[in-house]
């Protein structure tokens, strides 16, 4: 198995930009569509999660869009052969000492690459 393949890595790069551009705009349904819709589909957020893309749509179109000025820090990209990958990043926001963090694994499938598991955290400590 071939680790971090860079064609990989760059269509993974590809999607989570875009993943991340759905989630600024606080478009639920495009921000959904980034995930595998599978009743497997597990989302582990702040105060919340999710089994399942049904419970994330229900949940998605109930949130607020996130705070302006997001910004990530860390990103890490690590793929495995060519068919799954694991991004890990850390964010926050303008004006803030909060850090969050943000995994998600991402698996090639036939309708293109998806989320199969997603987890965020957060933080008070700006250097945690």
């Amino acid at each position: 198995m071939e680790i971090d393949r860079t064609d990989v890595a760059a269509e993974v790069a590809a999607a989570f930009t875009a993943y991340e551009q759905a989630l600024a705009a606080g478009d639920a349904d495009l921000i959904c569509g980034y995930f595998w819709d599978s009743e497997r589909t597990v989302r582990f957020g702040l105060a919340d999660h999710q089994y399942g893309l049904d419970e994330q749509r229900k949940w998605r179109a109930a949130q607020p869009p996130l705070p302006a000025g997001r910004r990530l820090v860390d990103l890490i990209i690590t793929t495995f052969g060519l068919d799954l990958a694991v991004v890990t990043t850390r964010f926050g926001y303008d004006g803030t000492a909060t850090t969050g963090r943000q995994t998600q694994t991402w698996v090639r499938l036939p309708v293109g690459w998806r989320i199969v598991t997603a987890h965020v955290s957060v933080s008070g400590a700006a250097t945690d």
